[in-house]
């Protein structure tokens, strides 16, 4: 359906089956890659107790141009985009695992994608991660979002310069969603190429393991 372009493409999952998971890792990938890509996270994370799903974008891409580009020019596909991840955190409640045991992460345009998806809906989250990414729109553009994060732990790292994701609004994103009441760390990295490295990894499994680490302990 060109309207809702990705609507019916599958989700992969990794580690524990939903019903019987301590919490939910939602993983979206960047342009070109795929969801069997960012899911391979899922081990370097090393929380095997969650219940990992990664979305795979329509042609690999979930908006055709910049996420710096005006927002019509990105549509349908970014609200596709962002109504299938929606119904992804729709399926993970319904299986009995409340907002605040889920996690968004991604890279690059997933991670784009994670971060508008939660400004947009706001709530108590486990987590956000953002590896080389920002809040979606052109330079300039006013976010203002309603609701608050009440708390909510999100990392954002990144590459300074990066050709595809401006360390501005990497820095920008940071600040609003801190003003939306998330509980933000943010690492910049010099010299580093459009990629995750190890430490935004580390960054990732200590953000994972503080989010979880009590719900965890309650089932043991």
């Amino acid at each position: 359906m060109t309207s809702d372009p990705h609507r019916n493409q599958p989700v992969l999952a990794a580690g524990r089956k939903l019903p019987g998971a301590a919490g939910a890792v939602i993983l979206l990938h960047g342009r070109g890659a795929s969801a069997e890509d960012i899911l391979t996270l899922a081990s370097e994370f090393d929380h095997p107790e969650l219940a990992y799903l990664a979305p795979q974008a329509a042609g690999h891409s979930w908006y055709p141009y910049s996420f710096l580009a005006p927002i019509q020019q990105n549509e349908p596909w970014l609200t596709s985009a962002l109504n299938k991840l929606g119904k992804t955190v729709d399926e993970i409640s319904h299986a009995g695992i409340a907002r605040e045991r889920i996690v968004l992460a991604g890279f690059s345009q997933g991670a784009c994608l994670a971060s508008e998806f939660v400004a947009r809906n706001a709530a108590r989250y486990a987590g956000l991660i953002a590896f080389s990414g920002g809040l979606i729109g052109p330079p300039g553009t006013e976010f203002r979002y309603a609701g608050t994060l009440g708390g909510t732990p999100a990392f954002f790292g990144g590459a300074d310069p990066d050709p595809h994701v401006p360390w501005q609004r990497v820095n920008e994103s940071a600040s609003v969603l801190t003003a939306l009441g998330a509980e933000v760390l943010l690492r910049r990295y010099p010299g580093l190429p459009h990629t995750i490295n190890q430490e935004e990894i580390e960054e990732g499994r200590r953000l994972i393991a503080r989010a979880f680490s009590p719900t965890v302990n309650a089932a043991q």
